[in-house]
């Protein structure tokens, strides 16, 4: 096929030799299988802001460093540089997302290469060596659901150990390859330290999971992982090996209904204190607060 201009640098470059096929075209990249040397592989080029559906909405944003403060300035002004900045910033993110969390054990394709805008990375494959499918595209049974549920909240246990949170995760950004699921599309990956957003957006990744793998195990639906795991993390007892229930207990004090009238009482009463403090206080001198007696007594 022709080869699509993007990729044309990596083939100068000699990282990549052919470009085979179009994978798939999603909401802010465009995925073409590749041959690097011997090796198939995958090659992800970024579209264009304007072309993208998937905007970088500021709370994916807050808490990511930047090179320095003229490049943070830029961003801020929205200038041509900025804009130019901002977007580099974006895909830094997924590379640097994609190599931390394969470091760190987590389950994410293999990165190899970033160059003009394009992510060169491992292309995850089926028992046949064809691309694997999506989560979305294929039925479980019930103890499947179980166990790939169970093996991707570890790895979003994972992640937030490596201080992650993958803010967009759902059975579209789950691959299912021969040794079990695949997480990718990390470009919005948020610091759980550093973004005020990041509990809500585990909160939603982990409910996406319940929701898709409760079609096969209505039981998951009822798991409430994301609240237990953030419990433990803001302690700083959260770990890799940490024993998870899916149940998590809020805070609940009952109230004390006869303190709380007891209260209310007694500043009723402190009010009327000042009250007639202050009517004292405001009394011309002389003058009794006992009404005047009748004419006949006067």
């Amino acid at each position: 096929m022709k080869t699509p201009k993007r990729i044309e640098p990596l083939i100068e470059d000699g990282l990549v030799d052919e470009v085979l096929r179009p994978l798939m075209s999603g909401k802010e990249a465009a995925v073409y299988v590749v041959r690097c040397g011997k090796e198939i592989r995958c090659a992800k080029v970024y579209k264009e802001a304007n072309k993208r559906s998937f905007r970088q909405a500021a709370e994916y944003q807050e808490g990511r460093k930047v090179r320095n403060s003229r490049q943070a300035r830029a961003m801020a002004k929205g200038s041509k540089y900025g804009r130019k900045e901002a977007e580099e910033a974006w895909q830094n993110a997924e590379v640097a997302a994609l190599f931390r969390l394969a470091n760190a054990g987590v389950r994410v394709p293999k990165p190899f290469d970033f160059l003009e805008g394009v992510l060169l990375m491992e292309l995850v494959a089926d028992e046949y060596g064809d691309a694997a499918p999506r989560l979305n595209d294929v039925v479980l049974e019930p103890e499947q659901a179980r166990e790939y549920h169970a093996f991707l909240i570890s790895q979003i246990v994972l992640m937030l150990c490596t201080g992650l949170v993958h803010g967009d995760l759902s059975e579209f950004n789950v691959l299912l390859g021969p040794e079990g699921p695949v997480i990718i599309d990390l470009p919005q990956a948020v610091d759980a330290a550093g973004n005020n957003h990041a509990f809500s957006m585990l909160e939603r990744d982990v409910g996406n999971m319940a929701a898709y793998f409760g079609r096969f195990a209505p039981e998951l639906k009822r798991t409430r992982y994301a609240k237990e795991m953030w419990a433990l993390y803001e302690a700083g007892t959260l770990h890799p090996d940490s024993v998870l229930t899916g149940e998590f207990a809020e805070a609940q004090e009952q109230a004390d209904v006869g303190s709380v009238m007891r209260e209310i009482e007694a500043a009723r009463f402190d009010e009327e204190r000042r009250r007639a403090a202050r009517a004292e206080d405001e009394r011309p001198p002389g003058k009794s607060d006992e009404p005047p007696p009748p004419p006949w007594m006067q």
